[in-house]
């Protein structure tokens, strides 16, 4: 399974590639990371089709992780990936501004990745 990462602190890629160290591995996972919402919609636009999950930071400068999610959720693409937003605010406002705009689950940080990986439905 190919998952796009977007966050725009970037030491969330070394802090992905050790918790899912076994799964990348053996092939499971392949991550691909992107620090911006704008840079996430250039590699969704030259990688059609390749990204099934995407968990996005919601609080990013720039492109939000809302704006980015409302762009996806526009542009259709078939299949649809899976859209997973993460904030560090567990709060009602970006929980519902996050579903209605079509996020398929919701996430806070600091990310629990026993819970991610259930998720996931890979080994812990």
């Amino acid at each position: 399974m190919k998952i796009l990462v977007v966050d725009d602190e970037k030491d969330v890629q070394s802090l992905f590639e050790q918790k899912f160290r076994k799964e990348i591995k053996s092939g499971e996972l392949h991550f691909e990371f992107v620090f911006s919402g704008e840079d996430a919609l250039v590699y969704l636009n030259q990688h059609d089709h390749e990204a099934v999950l995407i968990l996005s930071d919601i609080n990013m400068p720039g492109m939000t992780g809302l704006e980015l999610l409302a762009q996806i959720k526009q542009k259709k693409y078939k299949p649809a990936p899976i859209v997973m937003m993460i904030t560090a605010y567990g709060d009602d406002e970006n929980y519902n501004n996050a579903k209605n705009l079509g996020a398929d689950d919701f996430l806070t940080k600091p990310v629990d990745f026993t819970v991610l990986k259930e998720k996931l439905k890979v080994s812990n």
